[in-house]
């Protein structure tokens, strides 16, 4: 018989190996559902896990952040803190719209409202949609009653303080505020707040005076016109405010024609408080 016969009295050689669906030999491994690893890779157990959730998102525990790490509490209140600020800006906006747009019916029906909120303390003035270059030289004079240690009246001559300020910042690379708009735009707060025959109108009329006059006394002390007026001591009584007003000549290749003699716009004289003449405006 054939060593090699098929039967159960076959013999067996040495080489001789059991096939696969001998009894004892194992399944195949994609019989037993599991997946061969490659040579050299990692066991399953030892691969790092990958995060989960959409996107890669950071697994939970991460720390958070911003306001998102406040309680919420502090979360509510941030919330209304912001809305607040945005409801005050558009509040500001609108009211600032509302004051350098043109006339119309909200102006007209709220314009006491709009006043109110844009002049809380000071003047503003904003020219947004025409702006007017200035096409005339306008020069804030002062002059002084004096009374002096004798009792004797006297009246200072006519200081140019427009022209002060002028050499104050002529060659300046960096001048003051105050020496480039105090004394201009105390003049237009007083010339806004009166008609023709320096008549008051409205409330800040008043104030516009006392404004002016208060900024006379300081600068006419700061010039030291008591002393140059009667030689020592003395006292300011009252003081008189003019405006030189002249035309900016027109450039040499215009055929414009303008007149450059200056006019003049004085003022009625203010008598100055004693506290005031004393300093106490400092």
């Amino acid at each position: 018989m054939d060593a090699y016969d098929e039967g159960s009295d076959a013999r067996h050689g040495p080489d001789a190996r059991p096939g696969p669906d001998a009894p004892g030999w194992p399944a195949p491994p994609e019989e037993r559902g599991a997946v061969p690893e490659e040579r050299g890779a990692p066991p399953e157990s030892a691969r790092p896990v990958e995060p989960s959730g959409p996107f890669g998102a950071h697994p939970l525990g991460e720390p958070r952040t911003g306001v998102a790490a406040l309680s919420l509490r502090y979360r509510i209140a941030v919330a209304l803190a912001l809305a607040v600020v945005a409801v005050g800006v558009c509040v500001h906006l609108g009211m600032t719209f509302l004051h350098v747009a043109p006339a119309n019916t909200v102006t007209k029906a709220h314009g006491k409202a709009v006043d109110d909120w844009i002049y809380p303390e000071f003047e503003q003035n904003w020219k947004l949609f025409a702006p007017n270059p200035l096409q005339q030289n306008i020069s804030i004079q002062v002059r002084a009653g004096i009374r002096g240690p004798d009792g004797s009246p006297s009246i200072t001559g006519w200081y140019d303080l427009s022209a002060e300020d002028g050499r104050a910042i002529d060659k300046n690379l960096l001048p003051s505020h105050t020496q480039q708009n105090e004394l201009r735009r105390a003049w237009d707060f007083y010339v806004a707040t009166h008609d023709g025959e320096n008549r008051p109108v409205g409330l800040r009329g008043s104030l516009s005076e006392s404004y002016l006059r208060r900024i006379m006394v300081l600068r006419l002390d700061r010039d030291d016109a008591v002393r140059a007026a009667t030689g020592g001591a003395g006292v300011i009584e009252r003081v008189q405010v003019r405006s030189r007003t002249s035309n900016v000549p027109p450039p040499r290749w215009s055929r414009e024609k303008v007149s450059t003699t200056p006019s003049y716009r004085e003022l009625p004289w203010w008598n100055v408080p004693q506290d005031e003449a004393a300093g106490g405006v400092r």
